[in-house]
């Protein structure tokens, strides 16, 4: 089967498997920003943007992504480098295996919220899963990226 979608601003066309996961698709494309974690949607390791919304990959079949807009980490470089020095700043950030998908979800979450409280935040990036930090610390890091983006925006 064909599947013609875009990934990162650039239109693809790829030969898939009728049972093939988004996960292995984009991997063997050679997004290997895409992880592979639980393989059962708990994790979110293997989180993209379809469309700009948070998708698990391990559990959405390629097939479905016909003419979508998929995003990884590499599409969002400059975004997710400001959001990774406010994670490293907080100490938030410690082996990085769960960062593509938390950045991601992330950054989906700000265009979607532009003032959330610390329980809409925590809600959206429930399956989330990190084992190496605290989730306080990341709670910290995503609202003074939040505050520091809003104010880069206004001062344009």
């Amino acid at each position: 089967m064909l599947l013609t979608l875009t990934v990162n601003g650039l239109k693809r066309e790829l030969l898939i498997s009728e049972d093939e996961y988004l996960l292995d698709t984009l991997r063997k494309a050679g997004y290997l920003s895409v992880k592979r974690g639980c393989d059962t949607g708990s994790c979110g390791l293997c989180t993209v943007l379809v469309d700009d919304k948070p998708v698990l990959s391990c559990s959405t079949l390629a097939a479905r992504m016909n003419n979508k807009k998929i995003t990884t980490i590499e599409g969002c470089q400059e975004e997710a480098a400001r959001f990774a020095d406010f994670m490293a700043d907080e100490g938030a950030e410690q082996c990085g295996y769960c960062a593509p998908g938390f950045t991601l979800t992330v950054l989906a979450m700000m265009k979607e919220y532009k003032n959330p409280t610390d329980e809409e935040i925590l809600h959206y990036l429930n399956g989330n899963l990190c084992r190496c930090s605290g989730y306080v610390s990341q709670l910290r890091a995503i609202k003074n990226f939040m505050e520091a983006e809003k104010s880069n925006e206004n001062s344009k």
